[in-house]
């Protein structure tokens, strides 16, 4: 009775059988117990080819196999094992803030010198556009022709009505709370604990998503956000800690592009936003101020997502021919970097897909048909997010893979996947031997003459989380 999964030790049983001369029962044995191999290799190989299926082809066959395929089970233990929740806290956010959205509601309205539902966008562009009179330049507009009231076009009227901040204020509150302070308590199991699904194949980038609830969006840099992430916390007995890839994006680009200056900052350790101002603004290293470095780093990320001059202009908060300045003379200086992206471009309009270091497609079939530029901006920069996410999800499996041969994978637990972060719950007294171990995999991933940095964070909760201090 049972069958071969009913824990029995069937090599035992089969030895007896054999003893006592048991032919035909130790024949049936083996039979069944073969047929239930079968069976379950039979249901494994056809999850695997529809995952497989699931990428359309994004993903060629030895990396799925070697790496999607893998993660796939390693996803599943963590979803299983979740990520305990301080209800309590999210509680006491909850009351906090719908009081304030009451305040926040009261004032609106009498700035609008009615009351009326602010949620609802037909009612709110009655307000703003009929009411009182508001207009921006290119204001887009809805399918019904209608004004439209978006976060994006709200924030072209900031400067008209001291109304627009409110709003903007009671929007960013209201969707934090019924997103997550309001949503999450919901969703734990009786051990408070709270499972997200991971899904591999669900972006086009090859990054993870996660949805019911969607972890990655939790904003890091907003007081509320930190608010919600000090929910997130640990069982007695263990830490927190988070590991995350330190400028992973840039550091990609010098290894696609092979950029001689971008390779030497980094093989020198300097800071590349400094060091990439020095460059651009032409002065020494010991004198870029906090603005240069704070504008080069707007170049450097606004040139690897392929922002143009009216972009940079804008998030520089200079005019256009400044911002025109910038831009060529960064192309000058990293001229590795522009041939690697005019190459990725001129590729993505051939082929109508580009590729990352490991052969991940992400395809732009309209570039096939002529130009496009909203779609030449995610081209140029899929090759270098792709491969970004690639390096993650192999360091996953190489941890896993440790951990388990170490026997330490109860005592470390990988719990989530954010972005370029990976965070686990480590037993308080397997940390000193843990970090070092997680650190080298997740810096060694891929051997190459620029290395990959990852910052080590720790804390009981994910919203006050400290530098942890590794003996280099």
């Amino acid at each position: 009775k049972g069958g071969p999964a009913s824990g029995w030790d069937l090599e035992k049983i089969k030895e007896i059988f054999d003893e006592f001369g048991f032919r035909s029962l130790l024949e049936r044995l083996s039979f069944s117990d073969e047929k239930g191999e079968q069976k379950i290799e039979q249901e494994e190989t056809g999850e695997k080819e529809k995952l497989y299926d699931r990428f359309g082809g994004q993903v060629p066959r030895k990396f799925f196999d070697e790496v999607e395929w893998p993660l796939f089970g390693i996803l599943n233990e963590m979803q299983e094992r979740g990520i305990k929740l301080n209800t309590n806290h999210l509680k006491k956010l909850s009351e906090k803030h719908n009081k304030e959205l009451k305040k926040l509601e009261k004032k609106i309205w009498s700035l609008a010198g009615e009351e009326f539902n602010i949620s609802s966008p037909k009612q709110l562009g009655e307000i703003l556009f009929d009411k009182l009179g508001l207009r921006a330049k290119r204001m887009k507009k809805t399918k019904t022709g209608n004004y439209s009231t978006n976060m994006k076009e709200l924030i072209k009227l900031e400067d008209q009505h001291p109304i627009i901040k409110e709003i903007i204020n009671y929007r960013e509150i209201s969707k934090l709370v019924s997103t997550y302070i309001d949503a999450l308590p919901k969703l734990v199991d009786k051990e408070n604990r709270l499972h997200t699904t991971f899904d591999q194949a669900g972006t086009a980038t090859g990054r993870l998503s996660s949805k019911d609830p969607n972890i990655q969006n939790i904003p890091k840099r907003t007081e509320l956000g930190m608010d919600i992430r000090k929910a997130f916390v640990v069982e007695k007995g263990f830490d927190l800690v988070a590991f995350d890839y330190s400028q992973i994006e840039l550091r990609v680009t010098a290894i696609l592009s092979g950029d001689p200056k971008l390779k030497e900052i980094f093989k020198k350790g300097e800071d590349v936003h400094s060091a990439v101002s020095s460059e651009v603004f032409n002065v020494p290293l010991d004198k870029v101020t906090s603005d240069m470095r704070r504008k080069a780093k707007v170049i450097n990320f606004g040139i690897i997502y392929g922002m143009g001059v009216n972009s940079l202009s804008k998030n520089l908060g200079c005019s256009k021919e400044e911002a025109q300045k910038f831009h060529d003379e960064y192309f000058d200086d990293f001229k590795g970097v522009k041939q690697f992206l005019d190459k990725t471009l001129d590729n993505a309009y051939k082929k109508g897909y580009t590729e990352t270091l490991f052969g991940r497609k992400r395809f732009f079939q309209e570039l096939l048909s002529g130009v496009n530029w909203g779609t030449e901006r995610m081209a140029v920069n899929a090759p270098i997010q792709g491969t970004s996410a690639d390096l993650i999800k192999m360091a996953m499996i190489e941890v896993d893979r440790v951990l388990d041969k170490k026997g330490l994978k109860e005592k470390v637990r990988m719990l989530l996947q954010i972005h370029d972060e990976l965070v686990f719950e480590i037993k308080e007294d397997t940390i000193k031997e843990a970090v070092p171990i997680i650190l080298d995999i997740m810096e060694g991933v891929y051997e190459n003459e620029i290395p990959l940095k990852v910052n080590v964070e720790i804390g009981k909760n994910w919203g006050e989380m400290e530098e942890y201090k590794t003996k280099s």
